[in-house]
């Protein structure tokens, strides 16, 4: 879930801003996130009760409501940029094959809106904005952007992606022999990906090998955050809330759902603990890490990175490859990138449609049947529309902040179950292991206390509320008549 269009944009732009500096962002904002999955994991896994019910009886009913439904919610809404990262994925695949996808006034007008944006003139960016979309209604069917080539390859690779993922996921939803298909089929989609862009970074393995000294210093954060400060003194906001934001969001409010279900699915219990922790290093924290870093570490050797420290705002995971396209030749390493990309959405794709089947069945308290985990799993499914379409503006500031607000909420509730020994008895820990184990679930609930409130910042109040210009100051010329 964690490895989608979210982690994609997120390492592509840091890697694309800063080269190797910001290296060590995504394995701390993950730790952090496993370690809170971890203490998640040694309630749920101490008393074997499904933690819905049990949550909303030690904690309160109306917590565990916000819980779900800001599940729901942020599954739904984050469905659509995934198809819509796939999408752009295969339609750049077909422009290797010289299939027109975007008309070429659509692409300048696109490209003079990136001009514009890197100008942080309100007048010029809402011009080049509404210069785009007069091109785009006039130029293309139904005014969505594309050729009919390019509708053709969105909704084609979206209902690829679509029926792929109710196979795999209604096996989710059967016996044991078809969790075991699933999981399966989602490491596949995580070995694609590594190796995808594994392959990116070998192929300028020389260049890798004579930078070790300066990737080893990112990923020990040897450059801190850099370009932190302005020149008149004051913090670089831009460069704080893509940090920030990075660690704050590493671990959604949908995956602290679905995970102490995943658990007892397997039939896991109080003897699996240490399988659990395993669990959580390899299959969560270790792939998460490995692929962030391979996209950040590929943005720098391919040359997208320009050594300007500042954060790229117009940079798109497609520009990425893209300007990859000669690592492996003029477009072999694009096709590998591209590949990758569609491989992250495909797997994310699922788990969205798995948390939704068994989300609604625990809200709405209904037993868990197949045909009810199926017919909800399909909910987020509409999903599929963000191949060409992207959501209005109310309906993801309205997510952000039930989402945003709600994942603090959670990781408290976390924190504070892990320590009720009335509930958990001596699962509580004792000593310094546990002292240090709250240390850090403390640090995990400020971090995601931080990151939160830049999100809702930057995606609710600053949407419902945008900046006022200052009036324009009367001018009068020195030879009128007042």
């Amino acid at each position: 879930m964690t490895l989608g269009a979210g982690s994609a944009a997120a390492s592509v732009i840091a890697g694309a801003s800063f080269g190797y500096k910001l290296l060590w962002v995504q394995p701390v904002a993950m730790f952090l996130g496993v370690m809170m999955l971890g203490a998640l994991s040694n309630v749920v896994l101490t008393t074997g009760e499904r933690p819905y019910k049990s949550f909303g009886r030690e904690i309160g009913k109306w917590l565990v409501v916000l819980w779900a439904l800001g599940t729901i919610m942020s599954s739904i809404i984050w469905h659509f940029p995934q198809y819509g990262l796939a999408a752009s994925a295969a339609r750049d695949l077909g422009a290797l094959q010289e299939i027109v996808s975007i008309p070429p006034e659509i692409t300048a007008a696109s490209s003079a809106v990136d001009e514009a944006m890197k100008t942080n003139d309100p007048a010029i960016i809402d011009q080049a904005k509404a210069n785009l979309s007069k091109v785009t209604s006039e130029s293309t069917p139904l005014g969505l952007g594309f050729t009919t080539a390019g509708l053709a390859i969105s909704f084609g690779i979206g209902i690829l992606i679509l029926c792929i993922n109710i196979v795999t996921t209604f096996n989710y939803g059967g016996d044991s022999k078809g969790v075991r298909i699933y999981e399966w089929f989602l490491r596949g989609c995580i070995a694609l990906v590594v190796v995808m862009f594994g392959i990116v970074v070998v192929a300028k393995i020389d260049v890798v090998a004579a930078e070790a000294g300066e990737i080893f210093k990112g990923f020990i954060g040897w450059y801190g955050i850099p370009n932190l400060w302005n020149v008149d003194g004051s913090l670089n906001n831009s460069t704080v809330t893509q940090v920030l934001g990075m660690l704050g969001a590493a671990v959604g409010i949908n995956m602290t759902f679905l995970y102490p279900y995943s658990l007892l699915k397997k039939g896991w219990g109080v003897h699996h603990k240490k399988l659990a922790r395993w669990d959580l290093g390899m299959t969560m924290f270790l792939p998460f890490v490995l692929v962030t870093s391979l996209v950040i570490i590929a943005m720098k050797v391919g040359g997208v990175y320009d050594g300007a420290d500042v954060v790229n705002t117009t940079i798109r995971p497609l520009g990425a490859a893209k300007a990859l396209g000669g690592v492996l030749g003029e477009n072999a390493g694009r096709v590998i990138f591209d590949l990758g990309l569609i491989g992250m959405t495909c797997g994310a794709i699922s788990t969205h449609m798995v948390v939704c089947g068994f989300t609604f069945c625990e809200m709405l308290g209904l037993e868990q049947t197949k045909k009810r985990f199926r017919l909800f799993a399909l909910t987020p499914a509409i999903g599929i529309l963000g191949v060409v379409a992207t959501l209005p503006i109310w309906f993801p500031v309205a997510a952000s902040a039930v989402c945003f607000t709600m994942l603090p909420i959670a990781y408290l509730t976390f924190l504070i179950m892990n320590n009720k020994r009335s509930y958990i008895g001596d699962a509580v820990g004792s000593g310094v292991p546990r002292f240090l184990f709250n240390s850090i679930l403390v640090i995990a609930l400020a971090v995601a206390t931080i990151g939160s409130g830049i999100k809702i910042y930057g995606n609710v109040i600053k949407k419902i509320m945008p900046a006022k210009e200052p009036a324009a100051e009367l001018v009068v010329p020195t030879d009128s008549k007042v």
